[in-house]
């Protein structure tokens, strides 16, 4: 097994506020290299001839992003302009991933794998406008959140409005994305350590759910943030939050803002928090109060304890 970084083992005896600006450094590079990814798309897409000489490969097992899209062969060279499997297709297709880890959209992964990865078939299939446009609507903030517009390879105007021989969005995915909580990216939440058992049963009050959730981040020798939702989720209060989609929840709220997440663990470590929050008309998820939970934090014990006879 591979040693982690040194910046890591430093990091674990550096006080916390320290640690946390070393992880703005990380996620500043991580956001240079998603710069640099974006600019490359940014050339212009359908520049792309379809007059010219193509062939059908078999899509690798390298290619992550689109494994299980629903199809084995894609045509070379791609919407894109590239041709070249191993030195460009692969590798900057894994640019897209962090994009596609936060569940920005369901079609997502459909709608830039026809544009990497275009299906092999006898005419050439692109994504109609309407898909554009809805993925756009869904993943667009989620790059402004981490400071990066939209393409402009990937404007929607490019793409043909006629529906007939192009990718169209799904009805029941639109029917979803209305009507389920959804992350979204926001100003960091407060969080406030060894709260007192009032603090804490007022957040419970005035906030529509309350759960208990154990945060890890991942340690790569990158550097590059990442995060998981350790275990079950508990509820404290439910409020209109589901109890099968609330840890893929929290997990992409944790990927979408990435720059308040990691303020919250250190890279390695795991730790359980009470986490308060809203759901807003439009179905974004709100975080507003954080508790880190610690053996010794009496007042949250309490507070967890007299929820159930509590009048707010």
């Amino acid at each position: 097994m591979k040693r982690a970084p040194r910046t890591h083992n430093h990091c674990e005896k550096l006080s916390h506020s320290s640690c946390v600006l070393l992880g703005l450094c990380q996620l500043s590079i991580m956001a240079a290299f998603l710069a640099v990814a974006l600019a490359v798309v940014a050339s212009p897409l359908l520049a792309f001839d379809m007059g010219q000489s193509t062939r059908c490969v078999t899509i690798p097992n390298q290619l992550k992003v689109c494994k299980d899209v629903g199809y084995s062969e894609m045509r070379l060279p791609n919407f894109l302009g590239h041709s070249n499997l191993e030195g460009e297709v692969v590798p900057r297709s894994e640019d897209w991933r962090p994009l596609l880890q936060t569940g920005c959209h369901p079609q997502a992964q459909s709608f830039l794998c026809s544009i990497i990865a275009p299906v092999c078939l006898d005419t050439f299939i692109q994504p109609c406008h309407s898909l554009c446009v809805a993925v756009r609507d869904s993943c667009a903030p989620v790059l402004a959140c981490q400071g990066h517009p939209w393409p402009e390879a990937l404007n929607c105007d490019r793409f043909s409005a006629e529906e007939d021989m192009c990718l169209t969005p799904l009805a029941k995915f639109s029917h979803l994305i209305k009507d389920l909580p959804k992350p979204a990216c926001q100003n960091c939440p407060s969080v406030e350590v060894a709260p007192a058992m009032k603090t804490v049963l007022s957040a419970f009050c005035h906030h529509d759910f309350a759960v208990t959730a154990k945060l890890h981040r991942l340690r790569h020798p990158t550097g590059e943030p990442d995060f998981q939702v350790e275990g079950r989720v508990e509820f404290i209060r439910q409020g209109p939050l589901l109890p099968y989609d609330t840890k893929h929840l929290l997990q992409e709220w944790l990927l979408i803002n990435l720059r308040c997440a990691i303020a919250l663990v250190r890279p390695g470590r795991s730790q359980l928090y009470v986490l308060t929050g809203s759901v807003q008309p439009d179905g974004d998820i709100i975080l507003v109060h954080l508790f880190p939970w610690h053996k010794k934090d009496a007042g949250i014990a309490l507070a967890t304890r007299k929820w159930k006879h509590h009048r707010c």
